[in-house]
């Protein structure tokens, strides 16, 4: 008897020590990471975050059971320089042509992505990778990368007639979950895998009035305090509204298949935006509503959940913690400038938790074709939880495009003031064009005479002072500038100096030189348009 108890305990320690071996194999396998990345989305626009007009579950999962931070800070208010500090952990003042739009990729630039690839990892995306950016052609662009910096594209499934459950003919016609099973399916074989959904939307053009086939009503939404509060502007964020859906819809699909697999409890899952809606006043511009975005991450075997963090964080930082997430060797990249929040992720505290991530920064340059020779409007944005502090370097310029622009097609003919034509109709290609084309903009701009549009269409398209300080807590909508106001005259002072310490660290051209025009000269490998010298359009005033 006593020699089958014997053997009994053999085996049950056998067991058990194959048991501890499984976890502990369990234990050290490297986590999946999937990436999600809506197109132009302001951080209030969550239901989590408590909008009564947009609903984003899938969002509101990964916030609920994870991480949410409430002070992410985009790398810039336009989506191609964004993305590339995502990518490459640098502001994108220091990746030259490579931190801004539509210019080259060159291949120096090495993303996060690739050494993930070196590391044991299958990478993929479906969607919008890290661009608007111009990639090798042939040979001759030798400098230049081959493929996007997100990693190889699986894109190739599409909605078909028949079978097409888009609530608005704009929606990309991308199935990005069908992409991302097929890479699962076919791809991943049994390694871990970072996989990049960025979806297009709620990127513009919007099918108009496609929210009328839901069950929103105008009354929901919650009107900006920099727009009028128009049913014309109630439909537009209605529509935007529906978009930012479709793309938390696609997530949806994806958090249930991993369940349904069994790869989501080991699988980082980060959601946020590239920028803020394309909007007035917002996309394009260092406001709150441009470059606050919404940011949640959720990982339950490491990460406690069901907190909500303040420590500002920005782009720059998401390469160096991801790297370390998957304990990856930066060597091959470009010095990085962000810092890793793994000890916020891993945490099991709430609110403020570093006291050394009290500082973000942000910046922009040229964001469309909108002024003479091309030029952009050159931002730099220091923020804190509480505040934040905008450096315009070229007061001067128009901060949303020149006001004017020259008829295609003739050496020096102006087109109306304004994009206005004689009959009152706004033109968004004609006037203030690093503004994307909406109704909220043309109903805006057509009525700007009026004594109750008139002080919405200076804040969203006069021209501003060199330096703007805002409490984004009691005025989110960036509507009262402190930065002349005595008693900021201290944090404006404190703000400056962090600024310009990090834009000299970083070796920003626009602070350190050489060049200090070079971003201007870069060249744009997209749609161009012609605008007047700054005197001529004066002189037509």
């Amino acid at each position: 008897m006593k020699s089958i108890r014997l053997i009994f305990g053999i085996l049950l320690g056998a067991l058990f020590v194959g048991c501890s071996t499984d976890e502990a194999k369990s234990d050290d396998k490297k986590p999946n990471i999937l990436f999600v990345i809506s197109d132009d989305q302001s951080f209030a626009h969550t239901s989590f975050e408590g909008s009564k007009f947009v609903n984003t579950p899938a969002f509101d999962r990964v916030a609920r059971e994870g991480v949410y931070f409430t002070n992410c800070m985009a790398g810039s208010p336009g989506c191609a320089p964004s993305r590339s500090a995502i990518v490459t952990g640098r502001h994108h003042w220091q990746n030259e042509q490579a931190g801004q739009h539509a210019a080259p990729w060159l291949k120096k630039y090495v993303p996060f992505v690739d050494l993930l690839d070196g590391n044991g990892y299958v990478t993929g995306r479906t969607g919008k990778g890290v661009t608007p950016f111009r990639y090798a052609r042939d040979e001759n662009d030798s400098l230049w990368r081959a493929s996007d910096a997100a990693g190889i594209s699986h894109s190739n499934i599409r909605y078909e007639a028949g079978n097409d459950p888009r609530p608005a003919d704009k929606i990309s016609d991308l199935n990005y979950f069908e992409n991302f099973k097929f890479f699962m399916e076919n791809v991943k074989s049994d390694q871990p895998f970072f996989f990049w959904y960025g979806a297009t939307e709620p990127h513009r053009a919007y099918e108009k009035d496609s929210w009328k086939r839901t069950d929103k009503k105008l009354s929901d939404v919650e009107v900006p305090g920099f727009f009028p509060d128009h049913d014309i502007v109630r439909g537009d964020m209605l529509d935007y509204a529906v978009e930012i859906e479709w793309f938390d819809h696609h997530l949806k699909l994806m958090l249930d298949y991993l369940e349904e697999i069994g790869e989501l409890d080991n699988t980082i899952i980060i959601v946020t935006s590239d920028n803020g809606m394309p909007f007035p006043r917002a996309k394009a511009n260092s406001y709150e509503y441009g470059v606050h975005v919404p940011f949640a991450v959720r990982y339950p075997k490491n990460f406690p959940g069901g907190r909500v963090v303040n420590d500002p964080i920005g782009f720059a930082d998401l390469a160096p913690t991801i790297l370390d997430l998957t304990n990856t060797s930066h060597e091959g990249m470009l010095p990085i400038t962000g810092r890793s929040f793994r000890h916020l992720l891993e945490s099991d505290k709430q609110g403020h938790i570093d006291e050394n991530f009290k500082y973000v920064f942000s910046g922009r340059e040229r964001h469309s074709a909108s002024r003479y020779q091309n030029w952009g409007y050159p931002q730099r944005a220091v923020r804190t939880k509480d505040h934040i502090l905008v450096w315009n370097a070229k007061p001067d310029r128009w901060p949303a495009g020149a006001p004017q622009a020259i008829k295609p097609g003739t050496d020096n003919e102006l087109l109306p003031m304004y994009g206005i034509d004689e009959n009152g109709v706004h033109h968004s290609e004609w006037a203030f064009t690093d503004v994307d084309e909406s109704p909220t903009k043309s109903y805006i701009i057509e009525n700007w005479e009026d004594e109750n549009v008139k002080p919405f269409f200076d804040a969203a398209f006069a021209k501003i002072p060199e330096y703007l300080l805002f409490d984004v807590v009691n005025d989110p909508y960036c509507l009262v500038n402190l930065a002349e106001d005595p008693d900021y005259m201290g944090l404006k002072s404190e703000m400056q100096e962090e600024l310009m310490a990090e834009l000299t660290d970083t070796g920003d051209p626009r602070v350190v030189g050489p060049d200090k025009e070079v971003f201007d000269s870069y060249i744009r490998y997209s749609p161009m348009r012609e605008f007047p010298s700054p005197e001529d359009i004066s002189a037509t005033r």
